[in-house]
């Protein structure tokens, strides 16, 4: 990552979504990282849900204009599945916003990915913290952006368990195939995937305050974050919150947060009960498959194995309440 003093370039790519959401304050408020886009693709809810639910948070955060693109409405060979179950029937918590006054550039998602990483003077960080429908169909379609791409850091996969799927995270199992040409991208790729994600959490207490601050984006991550339970399994705090995807924003501007290892990953794209499982290779020396038939071709990609929980929590907050 550059550590010129300068602001990171970043663009999010998103299906808003009550982490993405959160992800997008986090965004729009640290000081070293320049939003240049969001670009939308179904996911949590419908594209054009997640549209409006994006330009909803950027006008709450009180963000610059940024330009705000509607993306594919499905994935690349599936019908597409959403979230609403976790995210609220409006994909964004169901907390009965205003309508916001922004309105979506006049371009595509592909169209303006591929405008703003050319048209940026210092390498653009890719953030995808959704299906992954949008990326691959940029980097089929103009994969000259990748001489300006610095890197990409997605959130999803995982090594352990999915939530999809026993074995498949949602990001990818929403979109195998997408998620398997992101991996060709050429450029160097970090996976934060569920081992990390679910590990975030801000404690009830922060949440309570977040959402008795006057200020509107800031209250907004507080009652996002009541929206979104942490894991059961992490924390026995009711009204604790995890930030998820924000996550993946958080370890652009401090990487040393995560601890990573650079690993072959690849997508099962099989039907059947592995589809969308990304199989992380962490074995010490090659097995018995690769000495009788060869090694696989797969993808290096750092890979998120653990974070320090209070560190990104104590990051984010201190970034959200900065009106």
């Amino acid at each position: 990552m550059p550590n010129d003093g300068l602001p990171i370039p970043v663009i999010i790519d998103c299906d808003t979504g009550v982490d993405d959401a959160l992800a997008l304050l986090f965004a729009v408020r640290h000081p070293e990282l320049d939003l240049r886009a969001v670009t939308c693709v179904a996911g949590n809810t419908d594209v054009d849900g997640v549209v409006l639910n994006t330009l909803t948070v950027l006008e709450q955060a009180g963000a610059p204009e940024i330009p705000v693109a509607r993306g594919a409405d499905r994935p690349l060979i599936e019908f597409s599945r959403s979230a609403r179950h976790v995210h609220g029937e409006d994909g964004m918590g169901d907390l009965g916003l205003p309508a916001p006054r922004r309105r979506p550039a006049d371009v595509d998602a592909v169209t303006l990915l591929r405008r703003e990483i050319l048209a940026s003077p210092r390498p653009v960080t890719l953030i995808p913290t959704a299906p992954l429908t949008n990326i691959a169909l940029l980097l089929r379609t103009h994969p000259e952006v990748t001489r300006n791409i610095e890197r990409i850091v997605f959130m999803g996969g995982a090594v352990a368990c999915g939530n999809a799927t026993p074995v498949a995270e949602f990001n990818v199992w929403h979109d195998p195939e997408a998620a398997a040409i992101l991996l060709t991208a050429g450029v160097p790729i970090t996976m934060y995937g569920l081992d990390v994600f679910q590990r975030v959490v801000v404690p009830g207490a922060d949440v309570r305050r977040l959402r008795e601050n006057p200020e509107p984006g800031t209250r907004l991550a507080g009652e996002l974050l009541a929206h979104r339970p942490s894991a059961p399994d992490i924390t026995t705090d009711p009204e604790a919150g995890g930030v998820g995807d924000a996550g993946a924003v958080c370890a652009v501007v401090d990487p040393g947060g995560i601890t990573t290892r650079l690993l072959p990953v690849e997508v099962s794209l099989a039907p059947g009960p592995t589809r969308g499982q990304t199989l992380v290779d962490r074995r010490p020396r090659p097995g018995e498959s690769e000495l009788h038939t060869g090694p696989r071709e797969q993808a290096l990609v750092d890979v998120a194995l653990d974070v320090e929980v209070e560190r990104f929590t104590k990051l984010y907050l201190t970034t959200v309440e900065r009106a």
